[in-house]
């Protein structure tokens, strides 16, 4: 036994050590992937820091340190666009927080629909404009809330309006209309997270309750919505993170004349600078410093949700 037992512990270490390898084989690709299209691209961050000029090579620019980052504020043209896009950004992202409830409201809902196939085709319909793009969204939306649109033409057949109402081509309600959208386009496809934390909720919580005479809405408010908060606040966090990033597509596809004032947001300002107006370096000194302020906004988020629910992202 005791000639045994020293091989049995190499045969156990040399196994432990051959399954971390394979661990590490198997987050291979996933490290690859993120080194690749996640850091690696940050090599950009270095034309902000010289005066880059479309079809030169940037080591034949003009090296300018910080120029750019103090022309953020100091240029009184620039310092009103930034402040413009960014009241806009935290605008829409603020009210965006003020309907972050409705996915996990939407999935505790139609959980408790009794018709599969009712509840099935709900989560479909609602899930499928998610992989729909912002250019055909703005298609639908035209069609359905345009001027000459479905709604304009319902509510004056109805003589509940004399005249088209032009809800997407006008300066007023920008940022409601814009955050209503997107809730039209991703509600389905937020309440999933919230289904599966649903399915692992312990259903000896739901008998006991049945055993103490809980019904139906009781059982919701005591335990199903108590049970996802955790996965409501962590969601929350990464929101933050991503505070400033409220994409591109949805706003150049969505943006006119009438709600330019309104609808240009960060990084849709970033890219008119870069793209439409050549200001490549201008551009992304805006964006090293979004980059940064999303870091530190999520690293707030992060530590108070730490210390007030004992829960955070790490």
């Amino acid at each position: 036994m005791s000639k045994s037992e020293p091989k049995s512990r190499k045969d156990m270490s040399a196994s432990k050590k051959w399954l971390s390898y394979k661990v590490f084989l198997m987050a291979l690709p996933g490290i690859l992937v993120i080194l690749l299209f996640y850091y690696l691209p940050l090599w950009g961050w270095s034309f902000a820091f010289f005066q880059y000029k479309p079809g030169k090579s940037l080591f034949d620019s003009n090296f300018v340190g910080w120029q750019n980052f103090q022309e953020l504020f100091g240029n009184k043209v620039m310092r009103a666009n930034l402040f413009r896009v960014l009241r806009n950004t935290f605008a829409i992202h603020l009210l965006g927080y003020v309907f972050s409830p409705l996915p996990m409201l939407f999935a505790v809902l139609l959980s408790e629909m009794k018709s599969n196939k009712f509840k099935k085709v709900v989560q479909t319909v609602t899930t499928l404009p998610n992989f729909i793009g912002w250019v055909i969204m703005l298609s639908l939306a035209m069609g359905i809330f345009g001027y000459n649109g479905v709604l304009n033409n319902a509510l004056i057949g109805m003589g509940w309006i004399s005249e088209p109402v032009n809800i997407l081509n006008s300066d007023k309600h920008v940022w409601l209309t814009q955050v209503l959208l997107q809730q039209w386009k991703g509600l389905g496809w937020s309440a999933i997270i919230y289904f599966a934390a649903i399915s692992g909720i312990d259903q000896e919580l739901y008998e006991a309750a049945q055993v103490d005479g809980a019904g139906r809405w009781q059982k919701i408010r005591y335990i199903t919505i108590p049970q996802l908060i955790p996965t409501f606040f962590v969601l929350l966090i990464m929101s933050i993170g991503n505070f400033l990033n409220n994409g591109v597509d949805q706003f150049l596809a969505f943006g006119n004349s009438l709600n330019k004032e309104y609808i240009e947001v960060l990084d849709l300002y970033v890219y008119n600078l870069g793209i439409g107006n050549g200001q490549i370096s201008y551009s992304v000194a805006v964006g090293v410093m979004k980059s940064i302020v999303a870091l530190v906004l999520f690293s707030m988020a992060n530590y108070t949700s730490k210390k007030v629910r004992g829960t955070s992202v790490f």
